[in-house]
């Protein structure tokens, strides 16, 4: 696809995420335009490409205000949520369900705007937990709008982007609106805070926490994914998936919280004098969840690239080069919980 005749339109835009496939649309030669409230998203994510995009600072949550933000839109990527790690999540259960109104008014607006496509950023939230018990890699199909128990998502986050992509696939069959569902897996990497697992152990690293806090028994595993990787997954999916379909971006790599303190550890050649604390009583979702992403890789040629090691290396340079150990320490077990 040549992106240089494109408008972008990026919900969420300066956030983590957001804020990489920003950048990323912008080499490409796309126009971009980000629409943020800065909830949890910072304009200084941006800054190297800030002359280059238009930026606009609004709640979505405004049926007016998402349909003026439309206007000379041809592609839409639908990033903009309330979330957070394990604990905001298991905190804040009305806060995420939002999320079901934040969706269905984009996708109105997007349908009555006429969009020429939406790509939206579903989570592995969405899967079975029931199923997540084993090492099981999660295919698309084990989730089903059409089949009597075919849904069981992970506490009130997962339930609300499941209704997301529900809706999203009835505008697509309402309205024709192409539409592409990227089921995102534990996305790491710069620019992301402390309430999500693996960043919140470079940040234990950073002070010198000792003993050094893991939630769980630390043997729970997700697939951890580099941010750059999911990027690139979004706009492939944006090229390749039209029909409101849902693909997996994430590895399919089991990686445990012990593995990523054990790898922290060596990376930055620091180790707690007074070793590893469990913490029994912290919330930690399921047991297991890794993706399997065949399917995607059919269907727009993804995989991932980037290699553990080598993603929390950079993710290490750039939380140390970014903050202060002082301001980290102020208020530290809050970050853990906060957006």
């Amino acid at each position: 696809m040549n992106w240089s005749d494109k408008t972008c339109l990026i919900t969420g835009g300066a956030s983590f995420i957001g804020s990489h496939l920003t950048e990323n649309l912008v080499s490409l030669g796309a126009k971009v335009r980000v629409v943020d409230n800065l909830s949890s998203g910072k304009k200084e994510y941006i800054t190297s490409v800030a002359d280059k995009i238009e930026f606009i600072e609004a709640d979505l949550l405004n049926l007016g205000i998402a349909k003026q933000v439309m206007n000379g839109v041809d592609r839409v990527f639908h990033l903009a949520a309330d979330h957070g790690g394990r604990g905001y999540i298991a905190a804040n259960p009305a806060n995420c369900s939002s999320n079901m109104a934040l969706d269905s008014i984009v996708f109105k607006a997007a349908a009555e705007a006429e969009i020429e496509h939406v790509t939206f950023t579903s989570s592995a939230c969405v899967y079975p937990t029931d199923i997540q018990e084993q090492k099981l890699l999660l295919t698309e199909d084990l989730v089903s709008f059409e089949k009597r128990g075919g849904a069981f998502a992970d506490e009130e986050y997962g339930w609300a982007k499941l209704m997301g992509e529900l809706s999203l696939k009835a505008h697509y069959k309402q309205h024709g609106m192409k539409a592409a569902i990227a089921r995102l897996s534990t996305v790491y990497g710069p620019r992301e805070n402390e309430s999500h697992a693996l960043v919140a152990l470079v940040a234990k690293a950073f002070i010198k926490q000792s003993p050094f806090d893991i939630w769980g028994d630390g043997n729970q595993t997700r697939g951890f994914t580099y941010v750059s990787d999911i990027v690139n997954g979004l706009i492939l999916a944006s090229e390749n998936i039209n029909d409101a379909s849902a693909v997996n971006l994430g590895t399919d790599e089991f990686i445990s919280l012990n593995r990523i303190a054990s790898i922290i550890f060596e990376q930055t050649g620091w180790s707690p004098f007074e070793g590893v604390k469990h913490q029994l009583d912290k919330p930690v979702g399921v047991v297991h969840r890794a993706l399997d992403y065949s399917h995607t890789q059919a269907q727009t040629g993804w995989r991932p690239l980037m290699s553990l090691e080598q993603g929390i290396a950079e993710t290490i340079e750039w939380y140390f080069a970014n903050n202060d150990v002082n301001n980290i320490k102020q208020n530290f077990e809050s970050r853990l919980l906060a957006r």
